[in-house]
């Protein structure tokens, strides 16, 4: 299940991923995406990995698809999270969803937050 952060504003949105993502959770993601997309010349997102567990195969195709829909809408891209295979999944994200793709601890979710409204 995705949620949207209060934090959000602006430029700038940033979704809670808990348990596992589905292809509705893309339903969700991508309209609220998009109008932001609609509003702004770019964007900047922030993903909270820390109660992620799997994203179902069902929605590999529409995460794929909304990679290549926004990638050049989005300026930055955070994740947050603890896991060492986050950090790797930041680094082979960032071509395929964001200009540029930062890891940040869970500790630090206030220097995602500011690194993306820099």
């Amino acid at each position: 299940m995705l949620e949207k952060l209060s934090e959000s504003s602006g430029n700038v949105i940033g979704f809670k991923a808990v348990g596992d993502i589905t292809k509705a959770d893309y339903d969700i993601l991508t309209p609220e995406v998009e109008s932001l997309a609609q509003q702004h010349d770019s964007i900047c997102l922030l993903m909270d990995l820390t109660e992620f567990k799997w994203e179902k195969a069902e929605a590999w195709r529409a995460d794929m698809k909304f990679g290549s829909q926004f990638r050049k809408n989005i300026a930055k891209m955070a994740i947050v999270g603890d896991k060492k295979w986050e950090k790797w999944l930041t680094k082979v994200c960032a071509p395929f969803y964001a200009r540029e793709a930062k890891h940040f601890s869970s500790d630090d979710i206030g220097s995602a937050w500011d690194w993306l409204r820099a």
